[in-house]
């Protein structure tokens, strides 16, 4: 049955949906997914915001459709010049080196505001709302001074934003010291309140604002965050019921405003229709699969920045291991020690090239997934029914991990020395937790659950699932308050003139 198309009300057109992410891969790839969700159902045009130096990327993820004229606008936005503390030329988050750049780069980024109002006040049709990540907060009052409504992403899972919020109303921050240690000498754990069975550590709750010297300033940016998510029409989550009813429901019923869960967005993106060669890569799984050769997909993210010696002792535990595996490093030109390409190219691959993790993830061969916990990779794992061994290492991550390792069961958590997320981990802990998640009954759990929910997030996407009527219901209820705010302007101008 072919998808009902939704009208914005006005001549029965789409509605227009103008679509603005941080710049950061991990923040622009979900709403990528989004835009081409909402034009390949025929729910909406898109008009995507970017800047010139992130514009390559974004039209490369943007698919064309079926129809010709059926491509999103791209509007570039050009960033400042010169903005201070952040290096030349730098227009992603990928590009900084602290928390502190981090923070003067969305301050830089506040500054395209008036480009962003004149290009959405010239959208034809126009918009019938806007779709911005949090981190863009001041996006609230351009959409105020537009009379356009607006619609807040964060790229988080529901229960992390859950934690966060809870983290923030009982001040949890301040219950523990740093340095506090249990009974064994590892950091010390505290029950949240409203779900006394979740347990944290203060580095858990700090780890959102990064390293100490730039804690204060993040503080602020989080309130920020906490505003303009607080102040908008509603939250977008890319998450599904299946994966994350109870927190989805707690947030609705004691926090809001109104999330939306509407994913996993993954599942959104149509396969690529270029004639591009097939990556290298592609076809090395291929041998493993013909050869019965069950392989472990590593990455790490790409934010974190990992010091050389720590990707050294990956590097060691994975040739201790001996399992197959495809590691997409970074940065690309680090040293992973003499030899080890040489000595592992039978049953490895150090790719250091941008890859589509989720087509490796899908791929038949990959049964396993050492991931920095991140909610995309998580997502696109989840989907490919792959089990993960998840290293926390920043903001999010560490209430990721809970949740993979604590309630889904569908992970296994990498330790470092001191069980803090600075610690080093050593090739032991590495080689341990890759031949458990890979042969081991831990593994195999893991793998029966996570295949469960794979086959929840498809449900949820497919036409009648859960997400796919949460889509179709926000862009309704969005679209009838933009209309109605035009009936009462209409209706106070014919007021004017009698």
């Amino acid at each position: 049955m072919a998808p009902a198309h939704l009208t914005s009300g006005s001549h029965g057109r789409l509605p227009h949906v103008a679509i603005f992410p941080f710049m950061a891969k991990g923040h622009t790839i979900p709403l990528i997914q989004l835009a081409n969700y909402l034009r390949h159902h025929r729910l909406a045009t898109v008009t995507f915001f970017t800047t010139p130096g992130n514009a390559a990327f974004v039209r490369g993820g943007l698919s064309s459709g079926d129809d010709d004229d059926d491509v999103a606008a791209v509007v570039e936005l050009d960033f400042p010049v010169d903005a201070p503390g952040i290096p030349p030329g730098v227009e992603s988050a990928e590009g900084l080196a602290s928390m502190a750049a981090f923070v003067a780069f969305t301050d830089a980024v506040s500054l395209l505001r008036p480009q962003f109002e004149a290009a959405v006040a010239a959208m034809w049709p126009p918009a019938s709302f806007i779709v911005a990540d949090a981190f863009l907060y001041w996006v609230n009052e351009s959409a105020a001074v537009l009379g356009v409504p607006k619609m807040s992403f964060f790229g988080i899972s529901a229960f992390a934003q859950v934690m966060r919020e809870l983290r923030n109303r009982h001040g949890l921050c301040a219950v523990m010291e740093p340095g506090d240690v249990d009974d064994d000498g590892y950091p010390a754990t505290l029950a949240v309140p409203e779900f006394p069975h979740i347990r944290v550590t203060l580095e858990d709750l700090m780890a959102t604002f990064g390293e100490p010297s730039a804690v204060r300033m993040m503080m602020e940016l989080d309130g920020k965050l906490g505003k303009a998510i607080e102040e908008s029409h509603g939250l977008i989550i890319n998450t599904f019921h299946g994966l994350e009813a109870p927190y989805i429901k707690f947030w609705n019923e004691h926090v809001g405003p109104r999330a939306w869960p509407i994913g996993p967005l993954c599942l959104a993106q149509p396969a690529s229709a270029t004639a591009d060669a097939r990556p290298s890569w592609m076809d090395w799984l291929d041998e493993k699969a013909a050869a019965g050769r069950p392989v472990l997909y590593i990455a790490l993210g790409t934010l974190a920045a990992i010091p050389e010696v720590q990707l050294k002792e990956v590097a060691d535990g994975l040739e201790r291991a001996d399992v197959n595996f495809i590691w997409a490093v970074r940065p690309k030109n680090i040293d992973l020690g003499l030899g080890f390409e040489e000595r592992i190219k039978d049953r490895g691959l150090v790719v250091r090239e941008w890859v589509d993790q989720l087509e490796i993830l899908q791929h038949e061969s990959v049964q396993g997934f050492l991931s920095h916990s991140g909610w995309n990779s998580v997502l696109e794992s989840v989907t490919a029914g792959v089990p993960l061994a998840v290293w926390p290492m920043i903001a999010d991550q560490p209430f990721n991990t809970r949740f993979l390792v604590d309630e889904l069961n569908i992970a296994i958590r990498v330790s470092p020395i001191d069980r803090t997320m600075r610690g080093l981990v050593p090739s032991e802990e590495i080689s341990k937790v890759v031949k458990e998640l890979m042969d081991g009954e831990a593994g195999a759990e893991a793998t029966k659950r996570v295949v469960e929910l794979s086959a929840l997030a498809k449900e949820a996407m497919d036409e009648g699932g859960l997400s796919w009527i949460a889509v179709k219901e926000m862009i309704t209820e969005l679209c009838a308050m933009k209309n109605d705010v035009h009936e009462k302007e209409e209706a106070n101008y014919c007021k004017q003139d009698v």
